[in-house]
């Protein structure tokens, strides 16, 4: 059976739970070229909370993610996004993306590793030196040359040139130099005050479970992509010993005073405060968990990024 393999074509691109998702008003968030912080200024609370009450969208892809494409329908294809693990599809997350916004991926000839957005945001250059696009952290391209001051990598858009002071670098997408969680709640401490965004995967926004994926990705761990699947798997770590947490655990939060189905999810920072991207029309945050909402819906710690539980 032959497998299409596309990538994301534009810096962060929207999956939608079905083409009739996309709403009018999200013009500028479903082109190519994408138009994101115009998009996201036109959404107001009301049109932001309609994307999670109505299940408009399922994740977001970052420029040049793989993604496995089942079938096109009109303007828009039926995507596994398959770097994004999810009980939903054994291959990875699945959704809808507009077939404008993605490439046929092509073989490469020679890549030397590839490379790691480790800041919020990079510009990306042209070999001539013009701008070529802003592309958000955690991006992953293939390396393919080096200078004093750049590498040259391979994008859907040809051949471009990245600072190296943004990057990271590693043989293959799965070596990336492993950390431990703790070093992913420093990442994430750089996004506090980031505003909320549902089913945000990227520097733009994050939702609760993108923003624990998003920093554990940027510390070489590919975990699960939503609260409720990242609750199964890691380490276990006994939720009535908080003397036992440790910085970078995992905190699950679920309805009915836990014990409904998981619906948020952030990190223990260490003296009783998690850090967190709380919902829409909030932000990034430290908490004190004692006296909160939250600390009435604890249902589950996990521990990832150790040789134990670590993915």
């Amino acid at each position: 059976m032959t497998v299409n393999m596309y990538v994301c074509a534009v810096p962060v691109a929207t999956v939608w739970t079905s083409p009739e998702s996309a709403r009018e008003l999200d013009a500028d968030g479903v082109s190519n070229p994408l138009h994101l912080n115009k998009w996201l200024e036109k959404l107001a609370y009301e049109e932001r909370i309609d994307l999670c009450n109505s299940n408009r969208v399922q994740t977001q892809l970052l420029y040049g993610e793989p993604v496995i494409v089942d079938e096109i329908v009109g303007d828009w294809a039926k995507v596994i996004a398959v770097w994004q693990p999810s009980k939903k599809d054994d291959r990875g997350y699945p959704g809808w993306v507009p077939v404008g916004q993605l490439k046929k991926a092509s073989p490469l000839e020679e890549a030397g590793g590839f490379v790691r957005v480790a800041v919020a945001k990079s510009q990306l250059w042209n070999l001539d030196g013009s701008p070529l696009m802003i592309v958000p952290f955690n991006t992953i391209l293939p390396l393919t040359d080096e200078s004093e001051s750049y590498f040259q990598v391979e994008t859907p858009d040809g051949a471009a040139l990245v600072l190296k002071t943004d990057i990271v670098r590693a043989p293959s997408v799965h070596q990336f130099k492993k950390r431990n969680a703790a070093a992913a709640v420093d990442e994430g401490l750089a996004y506090l005050d980031l505003p909320y965004f549902w089913g945000g995967m990227s520097s733009y926004g994050f939702d609760c479970s993108g923003f624990t994926y998003n920093m554990l990705k940027a510390c070489g761990h590919f975990i699960p992509r939503d609260a409720g699947d990242q609750a199964k798997s890691g380490e276990e770590v006994p939720i009535d010993k908080p003397e036992r947490w440790e910085k970078g655990d995992l905190l699950f939060f679920a309805n009915d005073e836990g014990k409904g189905n998981v619906r948020h999810v952030g990190f223990y920072y260490g003296n009783g405060l998690l850090l967190h991207s709380p919902s829409t029309g909030q932000s990034v945050e430290l908490l004190k968990l004692a006296g909160s909402k939250l600390e009435r819906e604890l249902c589950a710690v996990r521990r990832y990024g150790n040789e134990e539980g670590g993915n």
